[in-house]
């Protein structure tokens, strides 16, 4: 069985692979050049957005099933670059959706907590999306594109990820918190986004598992505790040990600049329970989880 993992050079993609590498022949593909793999994955690079080069390279592998990572994923860079965005988030998503389509290969793409508004919190996978940035906007059309594709596709919708790299160096929030207070420097964090975490080791296995089971539709993967993002950095540094105050709290949909954030995107991770044998974790056993975990050889 072979599994195309687009965004190569991830943070999520990191923890799939070391999840998958077992079961599948892993191809991944990514803009830049992929270093520091282990033995046996193969990478491609790839601008996904040249679609005659890609569905030639898809056509290629032939995979049984693709889970869709790549994206820009910096809510502020989309407000600013619409075009941009729509032709990355929506334009890939839609080339992906339609050469799985026709292979009948099975497609798993990447979401967001963010595409709620944030009104009322936990969120079930019944409760219809609503939009206040471009960055969501751009999720939600992908998700109806997956969705309408094939009724074995899946919306894996992320919440707030949290960990240390797998490999790489991936864009991790964790890692460069415990590098800046370790330098005694101020950390940020909004106290108003309420988010239901989830680490990033729990998440790869979550959706290698995804990508060769029978379930179609959307599914919430997140973590058991519920937590706005300031009491989450302090109860971090609390648990390593790093200087709790200077962790300062902001208000995110308070500075000048930003594009609207919303407020309370936790979600009920319900379902995943239901349809995983991955299980779902707190945010103490998530942070114990992914700064104790070893790549296996």
């Amino acid at each position: 069985m072979k599994l195309l993992i687009t965004g190569l050079n991830g943070f999520v993609a990191g923890s799939i692979i070391a999840h998958a590498r077992k079961g599948w022949e892993i191809h991944g593909v990514d803009v830049a050049e992929a270093t520091g793999l282990p033995a046996g994955i193969q990478a491609h690079q790839l601008d996904l957005t040249d679609q005659e080069k890609f569905a030639a390279l898809f056509e290629k592998i032939n995979p049984d099933a693709v889970i869709h990572t790549a994206a820009i994923a910096n809510i502020d860079v989309c407000e600013n670059n619409q075009e941009l965005a729509w032709k990355v988030n929506v334009g890939i998503t839609d080339t992906i959706a339609r050469l799985c389509q026709t292979s009948r290969a099975k497609m798993i793409v990447c979401s967001t907590d963010t595409v709620f508004d944030g009104i009322k919190g936990y969120y079930t996978e019944e409760d219809a999306p609503h939009a206040v940035n471009f960055y969501a906007k751009t999720k939600v059309e992908a998700e109806r594109i997956v969705l309408s594709a094939s009724p074995k596709n899946i919306v894996a919708r992320l919440s707030l990820v949290m960990g240390m790299p797998v490999m790489g160096k991936g864009n991790s929030f964790l890692a460069d918190m415990i590098e800046k207070l370790g330098k005694g420097e101020t950390v940020k964090f909004p106290a108003n986004e309420i988010r239901t975490p989830i680490d990033v080791v729990t998440l790869g296995s979550a959706l290698a598992e995804l990508a060769g089971s029978g379930y179609g539709g959307i599914v919430h993967l997140s973590g058991n505790t519920r937590i706005n993002r300031y009491e989450m950095a302090i109860q971090i540094a609390e648990t390593l040990g790093l200087p709790t105050g200077l962790v300062e709290g902001t208000d995110s949909n308070a500075l000048e600049g930003r594009a609207p954030r919303p407020n309370d995107a936790s979600m009920i991770n319900q379902l995943a329970k239901n349809i995983l044998t991955t299980p779902m974790r707190s945010l103490a056993e998530g942070l114990s989880l992914t700064l104790n975990f070893k790549l296996e050889e």
